[in-house]
């Protein structure tokens, strides 16, 4: 089991920045893949990004790429989502999930943060 705890969400106006953490707890950290993923009020959960076990490996969605940046401290067991430029479209709550390595789906998740930019 993974336990996955994201904080850092909240009220922003557009334009400004955030920095979403999600602090993992149970098995080796550096042994799964992490993602982010949103979910906006009515729509299906999307994927935003991922960072690789070692954190050589990242990619983004389209709708976030230039402006997101992931990455992960393995000696902490956290996984950082910087949020520049946010948009009124990025409104969502947040959540970060963890696929082992080898798997190729996501199997634990979080609760989620909700994260709002105002306009």
């Amino acid at each position: 089991q993974v336990q996955l705890v994201e904080s850092g969400g909240g009220l922003v106006q557009a334009g400004g920045s955030l920095r979403l953490s999600c602090a993992a707890s149970g098995r080796t950290f550096s042994d799964y893949t992490i993602g982010w993923f949103r979910q906006a009020p009515g729509q299906e959960r999307l994927f935003v990004a991922t960072i690789s076990r070692t954190g050589g490996s990242t990619y983004y969605a389209d709708t976030v790429k230039g402006r997101f940046t992931i990455s992960r401290d393995n000696a902490k067991n956290t996984v950082n989502l910087q949020m520049n430029s946010l948009k009124p479209e990025d409104t969502a709550v947040y959540y970060c999930a963890a696929r082992y390595y080898s798997d190729r789906s996501y199997h634990y998740w979080g609760q989620g943060t909700q994260v709002t930019v105002s306009s």
